[in-house]
């Protein structure tokens, strides 16, 4: 699962979600499914995003989260335009954005972006900014396991919302 809905419209995840419930009669999400229910959650408002996405994609994802109620108080992206690229950004300059976006304090950083290596990078970024960081893959993982009844706690590294 990626996270073209965080710019095509959440609806359309929404949608699949439903279908594929309706159709298999088991629950299903998707990464931005679970990263706005955790906003939601714990009331997270104010926002920054951290992505690898070119300009235009990047300000339709501001504008979708915007349209959804959220301040988007910071952004950082890379301007990359092939999915293997993602994959490819270091640590350091996911790192490097993430530190950028604190300095603004939003209640929450989304890495958006499922192949951005960002998860193992949460536990310490946390610590050190004091600001709960929403990786994409890791929420997926947190709304999945929650889904199939398994203690989330259970995961260690990948930051605070698995304590939830």
């Amino acid at each position: 699962n990626g996270t073209s809905a965080s710019w095509l419209g959440f609806d359309l995840d929404q949608r699949l979600c439903d279908a594929i419930t309706s159709r298999f009669a088991i629950p299903a999400t998707s990464a931005v499914l679970a990263i706005n229910e955790l906003l939601e959650i714990l009331n997270c408002h104010r926002i920054a995003m951290v992505t690898p996405y070119v300009e235009d994609v990047q300000a339709r994802i501001l504008s979708q989260y915007g349209d959804a109620g959220f301040e988007c108080v910071a952004e950082r992206h890379t301007g990359e335009s092939v999915n293997y690229a993602f994959a490819e950004i270091t640590s350091s300059e996911i790192e490097r954005l993430i530190r950028e976006v604190a300095t603004d304090g939003p209640d929450a950083i989304i890495v958006m972006c499922t192949n951005m290596r960002a998860a193992p990078l949460v536990n310490r970024l946390e610590e050190e900014t004091g600001i709960l960081i929403i990786d994409s893959l890791a929420a997926y993982v947190w709304k999945a396991l929650r889904l199939g009844g398994i203690d989330t706690a259970r995961v260690r590294g990948w930051g605070r919302l698995f304590s939830r």
